[in-house]
């Protein structure tokens, strides 16, 4: 039997759209600094924190939630990047110091990837607030020792817990474990990802306020190497990675709902599935919402509007992927040189991913989100709804099943916002 109809008219029905003052909560607290040590040289300087990820992204609450931990970037208010021979800035905003360390963001030979070289001093005037700066020699790039440590480090992040003395973060309830990356911010949108902003787009996504306003918001550097350089002695410490956070967020949240919808789904089932695992670290998360972001700017707004299910339109979405899979091609967003799959040409965990992308079909898909997504939401309601998926034998029996989740659904819905 095909449920493709009934689970996605279930996924749609039960995804909740929130209002921007409540998916935002905790990227608002992300824009006020506080005070904090320097760990290079124990300087007193202070903190930016930035809320990034899955949590400052979703506008939408589905019965499995989207949100995962709290993922947050930070960045001291005594240091900057900038651009390889762009001019040291005369202007900063009012969070950094009276004093300012800029680093020059050097390429190096795999994209995306780059080397950090202070390259200027900047000292704040009294007389007008303008910054005047003097140039520095030095050419050793910068290295990860005092920006990557913690607990549990993997990659650039480091584990949040609740004991952590972050004041933004303890005001928080319920508290969200996280991961916490500090970074270097550039005002300036990295030439590297030029041609993001002026590319031909024929379905209007993004448009131009979207645009300037991701432009606006420059870019990060975040203390990782690239994977043909961990084992490098060096080049593991010293070679950082260009990231486009801010971007994204601002982009999918000018997502509409059904992409957003979609979006969850394609990420409920790589994780379940274990692709994300299952290809040695090579197949990730980031690669989905890759393929989101190309799929949002190619598919015209009708596409994701017509009458097609949201199951069809992952299975499309897969069928892309596999190809990616097969190709060991995935172009990055942002930076159109840069291939996140370079390093694993021909790779078998590559391919045993894409037959499984491959193989998916709207009726296999829909039997998999009954069984991994529909009974797991009826789990949560009282015991006698998850009875109604045993023993299934029609799809009457399968609608009066999914119906019975969504009446649970939205009355506890109704409930929860008399409560407000």
């Amino acid at each position: 039997m095909n449920y493709a109809r009934e689970v996605s008219e279930f996924i749609h029905d039960t995804c909740q759209q929130l209002s921007k003052p409540e998916y935002s909560i905790f990227r608002d607290f992300g824009v006020h600094p506080y005070r904090a040590v320097h760990p290079a040289d124990e300087s007193e300087t202070s903190v930016i924190p930035q809320i990034t990820g899955s949590t400052a992204e979703f506008s939408i609450a589905p019965m499995l939630s989207c949100i995962g931990d709290v993922d947050v970037m930070f960045y001291y208010s005594s240091e900057l990047a900038i651009p390889e021979g762009c001019p040291p800035p005369t202007r900063l905003p009012p969070e950094y110091d009276t004093h300012v360390k800029v680093y020059e963001i050097k390429d190096t030979e795999f994209s995306g990837y780059v080397f950090l070289v202070l390259s200027y001093l900047l000292r704040k005037r009294n007389s007008d607030g303008s910054y005047s700066a003097i140039k520095c020699d030095l050419q050793q790039p910068l290295s990860h020792e005092y920006y990557v440590r913690g607990i549990n480090v993997h990659g650039p992040a480091a584990r949040l817990y609740e004991t952590d003395t972050l004041p933004f973060l303890t005001s928080m309830k319920p508290f969200y474990q996280g991961d916490s990356v500090k970074c270097m911010h550039s005002l300036v949108w990295p030439p590297q990802a030029a041609d993001w902003p002026t590319r031909y787009r024929k379905n209007g996504w993004p448009d131009s306020v979207t645009i300037d306003c991701v432009v606006s918001k420059g870019c990060d550097v975040v203390p990782v190497a690239h994977c043909q350089c961990k084992l490098d002695e060096w080049m593991s410490e010293h070679q950082w990675r260009l990231s486009f956070s801010r971007a994204e967020v601002e982009l999918i949240n000018s997502w509409m709902p059904v992409q957003q919808i979609i979006y969850h789904m394609l990420r409920v089932f790589t994780k379940t599935e274990q692709l994300t695992d299952s290809a040695a670290g090579r197949v990730n998360n980031y690669h989905i919402k890759t393929l989101m972001l190309w799929a949002c700017e190619l598919h015209r707004r009708s596409w994701w509007t017509d009458n097609s299910s949201l199951l069809a339109m992952c299975v499309h979405l897969f069928r892309r992927f596999s190809v990616w899979l097969t190709e060991s091609q995935c172009q990055h967003y942002f930076i159109s040189k840069c291939n996140l799959f370079s390093h694993s040409v021909n790779s078998f965990e590559l391919q045993t991913a894409a037959a499984i992308c491959q193989s998916i079909s709207e009726e296999s898909l829909a039997q998999w989100f009954v069984d991994n997504y529909v009974r797991k939401c009826a789990s949560v309601c009282p015991d006698n709804t998850l009875l109604l998926f045993e023993d299934m034998q029609s799809k009457i029996q399968m609608q009066n099943a999914i119906s019975a989740v969504k009446r649970w659904k939205q009355t506890t819905a109704a409930v929860s916002l008399l409560e407000r």
